[in-house]
């Protein structure tokens, strides 16, 4: 009998136990390894994101079941399975549990890539590790302890997406956080009322380039949780020119990133430019969406702007500058510029005393965004 790991996140393990917990699937690519399990084996389950073990099941052989069970991807390599032990998250085993008592998590240096075991999935594991595993699984079974889950991690939803290696593309899954894990996004109350302000101010420019984009001929588009915000009386969802509906020929995770990004200005089918808005967020998140964005879609020709009060611009410096987004094929800071919130109002408010915002290009943002680049070293 051998152990061997078996990933699911939250929403795939509730889909599973809905459907009887008589099937287990993985993906294509992982066939020869699945064809390695043995009728007894033990499959140990464990959730990413929230970093816990919560089954484990019993091998009983391959099936050619190919009902739809998962509704983030069909998981088309099946074994039949028998449940040993099954446990809902808060009572899970939490991976901080197998410190020092496995091969993959020795010591606090192992702690996030547990020597890749949680890699791929299944994977073989060492015979001792997993009876540690099962023995804890048993015992959390017969002795379940509460633990709090956080639900955004628990239920992210996964998207699978290309990544070209040389000359060969395959398939990979990746996660687009929602923006409730913003600051900005808290609801206000009680002791939070203090940020009603920078709230506002944040709504207040998405009101500007949306009616800036608007007078450009543009179709318009919001975050999607920001629709409901108003401004001068009028909820953002119901300004002029807004979509209902983006683009649809996208992949399934850039319509999500598109669809999370503050403001979008469209011309049919084409993202002419987009902005994200930082008052009150660490600046960190707004670049992490447009950088997810370019490598998603490394071809999309767009403008990305992020836009920030002026006594932010030396946080936008030093988040841009970081080896994540500096050491791509094409550094975040020359894709996006950073155009300061104050004058870009100036600008918007000069332009429209003129009259000439309806023949204004989105070029134009250009001679008002800064690009920050490293210097160029300086050799003797």
């Amino acid at each position: 009998m051998d152990y061997w790991f078996d990933a699911f996140t939250g929403r795939t393990w509730d889909e599973f136990r809905k459907a009887g917990a008589s099937v287990s699937g993985f993906n294509a690519r992982f066939r020869k390894q699945v064809g390695r399990l043995q009728p007894g084996d033990v499959l140990l389950c464990y959730l990413t994101g929230v970093m816990r073990w919560v089954g484990a099941l019993e091998v009983v052989g391959p099936s050619d079941d190919q009902t739809a069970i998962w509704s983030e991807a069909g998981f088309p390599v099946r074994v039949a399975v028998k449940p040993v032990t099954l446990l809902e998250p808060e009572h899970g085993v939490l991976m901080k549990q197998l410190e020092g008592k496995t091969s993959f998590y020795r010591g606090p240096e192992d702690a996030g890539k547990y020597r890749g075991i949680v890699r791929k999935s299944p994977a073989l594991l060492q015979a001792q590790d997993g009876k540690v595993i099962f023995d804890l699984l048993s015992e959390a079974n017969s002795r379940p302890v509460s633990r709090p889950v956080d639900q955004r991690k628990l239920y992210r939803k996964l998207f699978t997406a290309t990544r070209r290696k040389g000359k060969i593309e395959e398939p990979v899954q990746v996660s687009v956080p929602e923006d409730s894990e913003d600051v900005r996004r808290v609801e206000i109350t009680g002791d939070q009322a203090a940020t009603a302000a920078e709230v506002s101010e944040h709504t207040r420019m998405q009101h500007l380039l949306l009616t800036l984009g608007r007078e450009m001929g543009f179709d318009v588009s919001v975050g999607r949780n920001d629709r409901g915000r108003e401004c001068d009386g009028v909820l953002l969802r119901d300004l002029p020119g807004m979509l209902e509906e983006l683009p649809t020929q996208f992949n399934p995770a850039t319509t999500q990133t598109i669809d999370l990004i503050d403001v979008l200005w469209l011309k049919g089918n084409s993202i002419e430019a987009a902005f994200e808005v930082e008052c009150t967020t660490s600046v960190y998140s707004g670049l992490l969406r447009m950088s997810d964005l370019l490598a998603l879609q490394p071809n999309l020709s767009i403008r990305l702007y992020l836009v920030a009060p002026k006594e932010r611009r030396a946080k936008v410096d030093r988040e841009i500058m970081r080896p994540t987004f500096r050491l791509r094929d094409t550094p975040l800071g020359e894709a996006c510029g950073y155009l300061e919130m104050e004058g870009l109002i100036d600008k918007v408010q000069q332009l429209r005393a003129l009259g000439i915002i309806q023949s204004l290009k989105p070029s134009f943002l250009e001679d008002l965004a800064i690009h920050f680049r490293e210097e160029a070293d300086v050799s003797e």
